[in-house]
Parts: C-alpha cells; sequence; structure tokens
C-alpha cells in the first residue's frame, strides 16, 4: 500500500526518510569517487547551495516541515537554523578548504556565487526573500489546517495575500534572470 492512506505523521516521516536516504546516497557516492572526506564536504556543500541559491525552501525541507508536523516548531524558526548552518558551513570551507568547491558542478557554482558578490550575492538575497516567502506561506497553511491563529489568517483581506504572491513571482523572475547570466555553460565545462 502506498502513502495515500497513511496517516500525515507516518507520510511525513516516509518522505523525510527517502530524503535522507537520497542525501546519504549522494554522500555515498562522492566518498567513493574521491575519499570520506572530500564526499562529505562536496555534499554539505551540495546542500548548502539548495539553501541558499534557491528561492524555495528545498533543502530545509529536510527539517522544517517534519518539526513543524511532529514538534509543532514553526518552519520560519527551523528555517533560520538551517540558513546558519549553510553560511557557517561555507564561511568555513571557503577560508580553510577552497579546493573543495572543485568537486562537483553545484560547488563550482556556489563558489562563483560567493566570490562575486556584484551581482550574485543577489541571488542568495532573492532566494532568501522567496524561501522565506514560501516559508510563510507553509506556517500560515499548517496554522489554518490545524485551527490555529485562524482568526489571524482570516483577518488579513485577501488583497495583502495576492501582493505577496506577486511579489514572489517578481522574486523568482529576477532570481533566473540573474541565474541565467552566470553562463552555466562555464561553470559546467570546467
Amino acid at each position: 500500500m502506498g502513502t495515500h492512506g497513511a496517516h500525515p505523521k507516518t507520510q511525513v516521516i516516509f518522505k523525510f526518510v527517502a530524503l535522507l536516504a537520497l542525501l546519504v546516497g549522494y554522500f555515498l557516492y562522492l566518498g567513493f569517487k574521491y575519499d570520506f572526506a572530500t564526499g562529505g564536504v562536496a555534499a554539505g556543500l551540495t546542500w548548502s547551495f539548495f539553501v541558499l541559491c534557491t528561492p524555495v525552501a528545498d533543502a530545509g525541507f529536510l527539517l522544517d516541515f517534519p518539526l513543524r508536523l511532529l514538534f509543532g516548531i514553526r518552519m520560519v524558526l527551523s528555517e533560520v537554523a538551517v540558513w546558519a548552518i549553510a553560511i557557517g558551513l561555507n564561511g568555513a570551507v571557503l577560508a580553510w578548504a577552497p579546493h573543495y568547491y572543485d568537486t562537483t558542478i553545484l560547488s563550482r557554482l556556489l563558489h562563483q556565487i560567493l566570490t562575486m558578490p556584484w551581482p550574485y550575492w543577489s541571488i542568495i538575497a532573492l532566494s532568501g526573500i522567496g524561501t522565506f516567502l514560501s516559508i510563510r506561506f507553509g506556517d500560515e497553511l499548517m496554522d489554518v489546517l490545524h485551527h490555529r491563529d485562524r482568526a489571524f489568517f482570516h483577518a488579513h483581506h485577501w488583497k495583502h495575500e495576492l501582493i505577496l504572491i506577486a511579489f514572489f513571482v517578481a522574486v523568482l523572475f529576477s532570481y533566473y534572470r540573474l541565474i541565467a547570466s552566470l553562463g552555466l555553460e562555464s561553470v559546467i565545462n570546467g
């Protein structure tokens, strides 16, 4: 039987385990390709790329949604912790072992973004805005679904939500224009 008939907490645990298995599998692949220290750092850099350089909370999903569903921790709080870990990891690798950025396409792209403040730090800023807007929507949706803060949610006029959605679309458009300007062919071809 699939996860359709399962309890929502069971579904979340299943998806969390599947994502964790994917991350572990990626680490093992990189560990065997290089060595396990390099594989671990490269897997961490890849994860941090998805945290810092994509405008939705995709890498944070490993923590945000399960923590919210299982323990009631607001997703915005866990996402702040995810961003702090990703920034700290990159700060340490840039300072002490920048050669690790040469391992994968995504880590090379991340290095280019991190070492060229103008205009590429805008990608990180837009990703942060997009991520925290999507987290806000997720937290509000969970509040409504669980009948918590229902009055707060309904007190907002629908026009406010439309403005936020339009802002999110503008963030995505700007993000994709910046990503296109990176010249991915040169990053991919090394």
